[in-house]
């Protein structure tokens, strides 16, 4: 008897047990379905401000600035003459009244483009010839400095023998041909304006054969050296050979 009841009790807790899972597994499916659909039946606005800032277009870019006005064109009047095919024509009626009449000035004329012969690009209407691009330009020539020419120059033995126009050969020594002497003697020469030795200095030489060659090199005579059109004294050196095959 008593087995029978716990029996009968325990088929009646398995039966409730079950009911109860079973319940609340189909609560659990309402509940997620609820949960899915309540955002898809209420979907969320976008803000009218926001929804506005995204549909209005951008203002038009501002138009160009209107182009610059053109320069006004200066007509200048004709005057009416008087004077028909070189004859003066008279009026048909005095007029009462006289008005002078002031003729607009004519605008200047344009300067040239081309240029003048032996311009260089970069200069300016007025300027000289032989000018500095950049300076001021003058009325007056600039007077160009003059070259202060030299008093005395120095020139080789070739360039001042080819203006020697009087040699006096110099006589050999006795005594150096007796003593077989021979040779050169060098002299440093200052030859005047004229054209005349005026001064002379020994340089080498023997000194049997510089006497001799000093008094024959006082009596030569050279044309005068010019530099800048104007006569300057020349120093020079001259060599004069003593030789005993030739003298």
């Amino acid at each position: 008897m008593f087995e029978d009841s716990l029996l009968e009790s325990g088929g009646r807790l398995k039966t409730k047990r079950g009911m109860t899972t079973t319940i609340s597994f189909i609560l659990e499916i309402v509940l997620v379905g609820i949960l899915v659909l309540i955002p898809l039946l209420f979907t969320e606005a976008l803000p009218k401000q926001q929804l506005m800032t995204f549909l209005v277009a951008p203002p038009p870019p501002p138009p160009p600035p209107p182009p610059p006005a053109a320069a006004p064109v200066k007509v200048v009047k004709q005057i009416q003459s008087e004077i028909t095919n070189g004859q003066l024509r008279t009026p048909t009626k005095i007029p009462e009244k006289v008005q002078m009449i002031k003729e607009e000035e004519a605008p200047p004329p344009m300067a040239s483009m081309g240029g003048v012969v032996g311009g260089v690009p970069g200069g300016v209407p007025g300027g000289q010839m032989g000018g500095v691009i950049g300076g001021i330009i003058s009325s007056t020539p600039v007077a160009v400095p003059k070259v202060a020419t030299p008093q005395r120059v120095r020139v080789s033995q070739g360039v001042s023998q080819g203006l020697l126009i009087k040699k006096v050969q110099p006589p050999y020594p006795p005594l150096a041909r007796q003593a077989r002497i021979q040779g050169q003697v060098l002299l440093q020469a200052e030859i005047s304006k004229d054209g005349s030795i005026q001064n002379l200095r020994l340089i080498s030489g023997h000194p049997m054969l510089a006497p001799s060659a000093i008094e024959a090199v006082k009596q030569w005579r050279y044309k005068p050296y010019y530099l800048n059109g104007e006569p300057v004294e020349v120093e020079t050196q001259i060599t004069v050979i003593f030789s005993l095959s030739g003298g």
